[in-house]
């Protein structure tokens, strides 16, 4: 896992990255979940004393993990946690670029505020900053995501594509794609994509894309892939309850966010190196498969909120991955403005 010291807190809060020594302890437990587990035994794997066991043990307590025992007798999970620790995603990950890359927080802002603070001190491409909370999640304009505590992924990826500035949405694509083919692939269910970076179950949203980049006038300098996964939550704010859903709400069960996650690292993992073959043709069936896996791409009557809002229909994506739509006054092409299906939903 990359070590980078923290950036002075630009806020009220400050949030630390996880200690490493806190996963050692989950993934020591969790691999002997049947047994009560030794301070000494603790001790000696992390290189410490009982006493910093203990306070580790107490600030993992403190964080939601429910841990049975106390230094005389040792300590065993009550229930083995979902947490998306570094131990639990890394061994997953062997040959993507994501590999050993892995920094995880209890609760930070922003994963991607972190992100793009990371990419610009130069942290390398496939560093990934993965939080149990955000306490300032963001969505596309000024929207918000909410980042209900150790139920969904809130994950940001810093990438360094040899592309053009006007070719980069692709790569918003293609982590569309990815979350698509990770959701089918750990779930059974198809969902459906919507132009550029919304992932639905029918009309409601289950995640979330947010890309950022730094550019020059002819070179990307580097790309942070944000995305909001929403995995277990079984209900939302009353302002997003209409328009938001979770995997266990469509499927009613709960899902291993560490599974899932891994899965859509892999995912991404495999839709980037394709990008980065360099070839158009590779943008192309990029592309041609977001609009297969689009029920938004085409033949669908939208609205759009862009140059003061306009209704028209769908006519998939241009040699860049915008998308046309065919209005009243003709063929117009959608630079950023979000999408709606005319009936008021998805």
């Amino acid at each position: 896992m990359a070590i980078r010291p923290n950036p002075p807190s630009t806020g009220p809060e400050q949030f630390a990255r996880t200690d490493a020594r806190l996963g050692k302890i989950v993934r020591l437990l969790t691999d002997n979940a049947m047994f009560v587990v030794s301070g000494t035994k603790l001790a000696d794997e992390l290189g410490t004393n009982r006493s910093e066991v203990w306070r580790l043990v107490q600030q993992l307590r403190e964080l939601g993990v429910d841990i049975a025992g106390h230094p005389a007798e040792g300590y065993q999970l009550a229930s083995v946690p979902d947490l998306l620790l570094p131990e639990s995603i890394e061994p997953k990950l062997q040959g993507t670029i994501f590999e050993k890359r892995v920094q995880h927080y209890f609760r930070i802002g922003s994963t991607n505020a972190e992100a793009m603070e990371a990419a610009a001190a130069g942290d390398p491409e496939g560093s990934v900053f993965v939080a149990e909370e955000q306490t300032s999640g963001r969505g596309r304009g000024s929207h918000t995501w909410e980042s209900q505590a150790s139920q969904g992924i809130y994950c940001s990826v810093i990438l360094r594509p040899q592309l053009a500035p006007a070719d980069v949405l692709v790569t918003s694509l293609a982590a569309g794609l990815a979350v698509s083919l990770a959701t089918e692939e750990v779930t059974g269910i198809r969902p459906d994509l919507r132009w550029p970076n919304d992932v639905l179950f029918g009309d409601k949203k289950f995640c979330g894309i947010l890309t950022e980049l730094n550019a020059e006038a002819t070179r990307v300098r580097y790309v942070v892939v944000g995305m909001g996964v929403n995995v277990n939550q079984a209900a939302f704010a009353p302002e997003n309850a209409e328009v938001a859903t979770s995997l266990r709400m469509e499927t009613g069960r709960e899902w291993s966010r560490a599974d899932f996650l891994a899965a859509l690292l892999k995912s991404l993992d495999r839709e980037y190196r394709e990008l980065m073959t360099g070839s158009v043709s590779a943008r192309k069936y990029i592309m041609h498969r977001f609009e297969e896996r689009s029920s938004f791409a085409r033949r669908r009557q939208v609205h759009v909120e862009e140059s003061g809002g306009y209704d028209g229909v769908t006519e998939g994506l241009d040699s860049r991955g915008f998308l046309q739509v065919r209005a009243a006054d003709g063929l117009r092409t959608v630079l950023s403005g979000g999408v709606r299906a005319r009936n008021g939903k998805g």
